[in-house]
């Protein structure tokens, strides 16, 4: 999901920079040092979104900066278990396919995908159900739940598994022709309740 968080820390604005406007240092400072990194408690960090500096900083002996207190937002990303999310297929290879969800891609395994057997077309680039005929490409869209996530220490870039195989799960486009397919027989139903509701 995605989150604003608000943060406050101390940046370091170097000698070589005093004269510019402290906002825009300090700014450049946050940016440089928070955003796309990856960290347990943050998720992904997308965007700084709004610093405020302090005007009073601390001299250091030995070190001609100045030191500033910033409170500042962060746009960032945390993906959370059993969470459904939908993203784009950006990459197809014979283990599975990656789904693009928010700022990063995550696995979904080819035996999490749907209940028949797929293999791999190399040339075409699909992934292709053996009974079922449904192919699996880049640029399908896909909603999938998240099952595994693993941020990891600071500067990897983290693992998130996901799966597709639970209902109303999987390829957009399958999901709206199983729908439309009982679509028929729940009007069906319906129909059979008003008639013994009016005979009653």
């Amino acid at each position: 999901m995605f989150k604003l968080i608000m943060l406050q820390d101390t940046i370091r604005i170097p000698p070589e920079t005093f004269g510019t406007p402290l906002e825009q240092v300090g700014r450049d400072q946050v940016k440089t040092k928070y955003e796309g990194i990856v960290d347990e408690e943050l998720g992904y960090v997308i965007a700084v979104t709004r610093v405020e500096v302090s005007p009073i900083g601390k001299i250091i002996p030995g070190d001609g900066a100045t030191y500033h207190r910033v409170t500042f937002s962060l746009l960032t990303f945390y993906p959370v278990i059993q969470e459904i999310v939908e993203g784009d297929v950006v990459e197809i290879a014979d283990f599975g396919a990656f789904v693009r969800i928010g700022p990063v891609d995550a696995l979904l395994h080819v035996s999490q995908l749907i209940d028949d057997y797929m293999s791999y077309d190399e040339k075409q680039g699909v992934l292709l159900g053996k009974e079922t005929k449904r192919k699996l490409t880049s640029g399908d869209q896909l909603r999938v739940r998240i099952t595994a996530v693993s941020l990891g220490r600071a500067g990897s870039s983290g693992k998130i598994g996901v799966t597709a195989r639970q209902p109303f799960l999987g390829k957009l486009e399958w999901l709206k022709l199983d729908s439309s397919k009982t679509a028929p027989e729940n009007k069906a139903s319906e129909n059979k309740k008003e008639q013994s509701t009016t005979e009653g």
